[in-house]
């Protein structure tokens, strides 16, 4: 994912960079396929496939999550799970779609995976104290044991408490969910999605199984669903290969369903789509996955995002793919409280570790690398220094604090310099006031080896 950019003395060749205003995808240290956001308090979380970076077929080894309280700045919270926690799952491949949520304190991840007594993918779950883990199987088993099309689980409790469980490709099934959130409290209901009028016209697509081409439904795969205003929502990929974006609604979560139309059209340098909604502080977003990062394609994917408003009847409009993503931030980021390093908006060359837990760190970093930071709040400018903690320092080298833009000169410059000792906090002077809500861009500099691991940083 990383192509090396040299820096030339007093000119950052990266002020005429496009990648500067995007937004969109919005994590570039990972590919983050299959995204599945769940708003608990003031915080999105946003639970991720990871593609790996040499995919050449979805080769998938674990699930990663993030987070954000503004929707412009994401943090990554670390890979919780992988396939090496479902000992029924076939290991190291196949941590495919997932999606989690949050009930009476407890976390439940959604998974599917491949089950390899049956040696066909089915649904698992995961349950852990905090979005963050550490998540456990507590059934050592498939919550729903392998079959044909048993994949892309979407997670739904209803107003009155019920909690459904829907899944499928190239079919849609459903079941309810007991109280305890792992277990089935019905019978595998399978829904009609050969019903032109539940799911659209039948397309003329590729069957797998048969290995020939016959008209099929113009329902696909990944389904989302939710409720808004009394009205049940089913967003799913649709149209065969390649998929577009389409919705059906119901006043029964039994249905009968109602197709709405398209909202999405094929993604950019990708075959699949997949994603779901979410309100958060009044406003609405699309969640979905293109192949838009660098080396990116159908096998390695990445979150991106847009706003939308609803209709006057709750339709959904159609949205068309920006480069910008959300435009305005729900709220400013504070730079005087620690701000982990793997936060961001936008990062050139950086990557994040793979560990599970609460604490990560920003690697791979190397010179010419840097990342943005979205609605940086400096109040009246009270800060007179800026502090970073580094795990580790290899080459060592600067970190260069710059405000709207990489061009002009930094506001401050801290240097690093070669250490074997691990957890050092460095500091530097700040040599211009900011004052106001700004932009903040940090930019690495060193040699030709690789820097340092970077923790977080604060101005004070």
């Amino acid at each position: 994912m990383k192509t090396k950019l040299k820096l030339t003395t007093g000119l950052v060749l990266l002020t005429i960079c496009p990648a500067l205003q995007a937004q969109n995808p919005v994590v570039q240290t990972s590919y983050t396929p299959d995204p599945a956001p769940f708003v608990y308090r003031d915080t999105v979380f946003l639970f991720t496939d990871h593609d790996e970076d040499d995919a050449q077929y979805f080769k998938m080894k674990d699930w990663q999550l993030y987070s954000t309280t503004d929707m412009v700045n994401w943090t990554y919270r670390g890979t919780p799970m992988s396939t090496a926690t479902f000992q029924w799952a076939k290991q190291g491949d196949n941590a495919w779609a997932a999606q989690a949520v949050e009930r009476n304190g407890k976390w439940y991840w959604y998974i599917c995976a491949e089950d390899t007594t049956k040696h066909l993918h089915g649904i698992g779950v995961g349950v852990a104290d905090s979005p963050t883990g550490p998540y456990t199987d507590p059934l050592k088993r498939p919550l729903v044991p392998g079959d044909w099309g048993y994949i892309d689980p979407s997670v739904f409790i209803d107003d009155d408490g019920q909690a459904y469980l829907f899944w499928g490709n190239n079919g849609l099934w459903y079941a309810r969910l007991n109280e305890d959130m792992i277990s089935l409290g019905s019978e595998v209901i399978r829904v009609n999605t050969e019903d032109t009028d539940a799911f659209g016209p039948l397309v003329v697509k590729h069957d797998y199984q048969l290995n020939k081409r016959i008209p099929k439904t113009n329902y696909e795969e990944g389904p989302w669903v939710f409720k808004r205003n009394g009205i049940y929502y089913l967003v799913y990929a649709a149209g065969g290969v390649p998929e577009h974006m389409a919705y059906s609604t119901a006043k029964n979560i039994n249905g009968p369903w109602k197709y709405q139309g398209r909202i999405m059209n094929e993604a950019e340098n990708s075959f699949t789509i997949h994603g779901g909604s979410i309100e958060f502080k009044g406003r609405n977003f699309m969640f979905y996955h293109n192949g838009l990062l660098p080396n990116g394609g159908g096998f390695r994917r990445s979150t991106a995002i847009e706003e939308f408003t609803f209709g006057e009847n709750g339709e959904i409009p159609f949205i068309p793919f920006t480069k910008e993503g959300v435009r305005t931030p729900t709220a400013n980021l504070n730079p005087y409280q620690r701000v982990e390093a793997e936060t961001m908006a936008f990062g050139y060359g950086l990557k994040t570790d793979r560990l599970p837990g609460n604490n990560h760190y920003l690697t791979s970093i190397h010179n010419g690398d840097w990342l943005r930071l979205r609605a940086v709040d400096f109040k009246n400018g009270e800060a007179n220094h800026v502090v970073a903690s580094l795990p580790k320092v290899r080459a060592g080298g600067t970190i260069e604090f710059y405000v709207d833009n990489l061009g002009g000169k930094p506001i401050a410059i801290l240097p690093v310099a070669p250490t074997d000792k691990k957890q050092q906090e460095w500091q530097a002077d700040i040599q211009k006031k900011v004052t106001g809500i700004h932009d903040l861009y940090l930019l690495f500099r060193g040699g030709d080896d690789e820097l340092f691991d970077f923790d977080w940083w604060q101005f004070k």
